[in-house]
């Protein structure tokens, strides 16, 4: 359909063609109008478009701004915490020694004692600063497993008989029945000679103690009732080190591999 400009559509006398080419003629220009028209339209909804964006954008970027700010402060209260935490663990190290025990991979520390020896001497925990040496405890009525236990510490100990820097202590866990004397018959019996080997007994409350507290081969908690009423029956075996501290692990002394692993322990720590 053709829509007329201004003036007059004249058909000439002619073909169709000349009708054609005069109505183009006055329709192009209203062609050209109707796609400035529709030009002029799509950029005003572009520019709505655009607006509209803004207009969302704008929030997001104010709420990324926000959480940039909280990000900076939660970072701030972080490296905060994490500093008061190293505070508090190097204070809690110095006045607890345990915990710096436990950064060097030791399990606890040996507290001062004093016990008789099965020759009558007196054995401290000075005598034995700057040594390495293994702790057990026994009695000599056992038919259980400290015959066994005993007889994998004659391994250890014949391992390192020479040793001048290594010590075994059997600590008895019946001292009412373990004196002196007893002790002495008992490590005739085991062929121990010399001052690597020494059998322990003393106050049954000193000797549980050193048990549960400093070689930790039994629980603390079993302490609860009378001491009188109390026996201590472990295979746990602790591995001193030359500073006194209760190394890596304990080792269950009825058991042939780890008394092989406590031998090739005990190796490297006379090398230290």
């Amino acid at each position: 359909m053709l829509i007329p400009n201004s003036g007059r559509l004249v058909r000439n006398r002619g073909s169709n063609a000349q009708w054609t080419a005069q109505a183009r003629e006055v329709v192009i220009p209203q062609a050209s109008q109707l796609i400035l028209f529709i030009r002029s339209r799509m950029k005003d909804k572009n520019t709505k478009k655009q607006h509209c964006c803004k207009i969302k954008i704008g929030p997001y970027l104010l709420t990324l701004r926000q959480r940039m700010v909280m990000s900076k402060k939660n970072i701030f209260y972080i490296v905060f915490f994490v500093g008061l935490v190293i505070v508090f663990y190097i204070t809690l190290t110095s006045v607890v020694p345990e915990m710096a025990n436990r950064k060097s991979k030791t399990l606890s520390y040996v507290r001062p004692f004093s016990f008789k020896t099965q020759d009558g001497g007196t054995l401290t925990e000075k005598d034995v600063a700057g040594k390495v040496y293994v702790a057990e405890y026994f009695f000599t009525t056992c038919k259980s497993i400290c015959p066994i236990m005993n007889n994998h510490m004659r391994k250890v100990f014949n391992e390192f008989r020479n040793e001048k820097d290594f010590m075994i202590l059997s600590h008895t866990s019946d001292p009412d029945t373990d004196s002196v004397p007893q002790l002495k018959k008992y490590a005739d019996s085991m062929g121990v000679s010399g001052s690597n080997w020494v059998f322990l007994t003393g106050r049954k409350d000193s000797l549980y103690n050193m048990a549960r507290v400093s070689y930790i081969v039994d629980d603390p908690n079993n302490n609860v009732v009378d001491i009188k009423d109390q026996f201590l029956h472990t295979q746990w075996w602790a591995l001193v080190d030359k500073n006194g501290n209760v190394r890596k692990k304990i080792y269950d002394g009825t058991k042939a591999a780890e008394v092989d692993e406590i031998i090739t322990d005990i190796k490297k720590l006379l090398k230290e």
